[in-house]
């Protein structure tokens, strides 16, 4: 697994030099879809570790929150490391002046921080499963999940509820060799599973596949805002997902009366296809395409499922007695909480 890198931002200069590195705004042209809509009035929520909104790139982005574990008393503000913070920037950074800083892809959306994710002491699947329910409560349109967990019939539980009042939900398919198929909670039908793609716009041998995969999106060498005012750069699905969960809140601004199923519908449907013709385990229905998804025209659906979110079978909904494991799926640190274990990669970033 792939993981950040942290890149001092003492300067101006080291700012100014970010926005040129987010290949990915190219890439998907989220320049053009920026002209259409920018994500005003859509609440996105971040189910992770915590996002630190003093980065000034997410300064007036991020509401108060919540936290589940440790300090059920915090807003979801507190993130020591960076792992939400960093999906945050790619979902909603507002950049800085002079076109310096990290853009995210929805500047307009708003973060709602759920920290269920501690990174020295794990995570519980249970807390995972009280985020989500917590944050479908409060509005969010959009829940974010870069991660994979323990297949607890709490998390199923919640997501089926969220689904159910209207959120899309997205979530990581997971990285090699740690997920060996798409991982938990994407597997789970309704959720919009992400995999991973290269800056050729192909598969990165990292992103685990599966029948699950509805969306493919960028996920290697992604720079976004970290946690005590710095950058991160790295690979993995969560970046992918957080890049996918912006075009989503990108659409339901756009579209505001459009049901979840149908936005997924019109994600899935205007999708770039790579790999084999259609749906295929890869790239699930193709790369993400945001100006795509704001403008075409989407006829009826032939059938009543409106992806495979929605039709493919979920697994079981666990028993509750595996072993407790927590994944940041890239662009973060690696946490196995059985044993209580953090594993942290860095390479340099250049």
């Amino acid at each position: 697994m792939a993981l950040s890198l942290i890149i001092a931002v003492p300067s101006r200069a080291t700012a100014d030099g970010i926005r040129d590195r987010q290949w990915h705004l190219k890439a998907l042209r989220i320049a053009q879809a920026q002209e259409i809509t920018r994500g005003a009035g859509v609440v996105v929520a971040v189910i992770d570790t915590g996002v630190d909104d003093r980065h000034g790139e997410l300064s007036g982005a991020v509401l108060p929150g919540k936290e589940f574990g440790e300090q059920p008393a915090d807003d979801g503000k507190r993130d020591t490391d960076g792992h939400g913070t960093a999906m945050a920037g790619l979902i909603a950074g507002r950049g800085l002046s002079g076109s310096a800083g990290v853009l995210g892809v929805a500047p307009e959306a708003t973060i709602l921080p759920v920290q269920t994710l501690h990174s020295e002491f794990g995570g519980s699947p249970i807390d995972l499963g009280s985020g989500i329910a917590w944050a479908a409560g409060q509005g969010a349109k959009v829940i974010c999940v870069a991660a994979g967990t323990s297949e607890y019939p709490e998390v199923k539980t919640a997501v089926e509820a969220a689904v159910k009042a209207d959120v899309v939900v997205v979530a990581a398919a997971g990285n090699l060799p740690q997920a060996r198929q798409v991982a938990f909670p994407a597997k789970l039908p309704g959720v919009l599973a992400v995999g991973g793609t290269d800056k050729d716009g192909n598969h990165t041998p990292a992103s685990a596949t599966g029948p699950e995969v509805a969306l493919a999106a960028p996920a290697v060498d992604i720079v976004s805002t970290g946690a005590f005012g710095k950058y991160v750069t790295g690979d993995g699905t969560s970046n992918a997902t957080a890049i996918v969960a912006g075009v989503v809140a990108l659409v339901r601004a756009k579209y505001p009366d459009l049901s979840a199923v149908e936005v997924v519908r019109r994600l899935t449907a205007t999708a770039t296809d790579r790999g084999k013709p259609g749906r295929d385990d890869e790239y699930g229905y193709g790369i993400v395409n945001p100006v795509a998804a704001l403008t075409a025209s989407i006829g009826p659906p032939a059938a009543a499922a409106s992806s495979s979110t929605a039709d493919r079978a979920g697994p079981g909904g666990g028993s509750g007695q595996s072993p407790v494991v927590w994944v940041l799926l890239g662009g973060g640190a690696a946490v196995a909480a059985a044993g209580l274990l953090l594993r942290r990669r860095r390479r340099p970033s250049g």
